[in-house]
Order: structure tokens, then sequence, then C-alpha cells
């Protein structure tokens, strides 16, 4: 889907909030086809990138690390 995404899940550094939005707005750029909305859709787009920032920060936090989880 979008190979400019960084894995963020690392047990050697956890990714920062930086990173996460980064990767959000990857992710929202991609879905929506927009680079840069118009004013239009400023507000749609920048909803959905907070949005996705959240819900990967959530993920992230909740994932066991790889050892805990069986993952070798």
């Amino acid at each position: 889907m979008c190979r400019s995404i960084k894995t963020l899940r690392s047990t050697d550094m956890p990714a920062t909030d930086e990173d996460v939005r980064a990767a959000a707005l990857q992710f929202v750029r991609k879905i929506s086809g927009y680079r840069k909305p118009s004013l239009a859709n400023a507000d749609a787009f920048q909803s959905a990138v907070d949005e996705v920032a959240v819900a990967s920060s959530k993920l992230l936090m909740a994932l066991k690390p790889p050892a805990a989880a069986g993952i070798r």
C-alpha cells in the first residue's frame, strides 16, 4: 500500500508522536488521493489524520512486545 510508511513497532526504540503523525498523514494522503487537500476538504482531511494518529498510538501501546507475544 504505502511503501513510504515505515514500521513503527520496534523493541529498540518506541515510535515518537511525530513518527505516528507522519505515518497517519501518509496513510490519509494515500487513501484520499490528496497531497494537500483543497480548503473545502481541509477540515475532513485534518480530522482523518488526527483520528488515524490516535488509533495508531492506541494500537502501538496495546501490542505486546515480540518476546511476550511468542514471536522470535
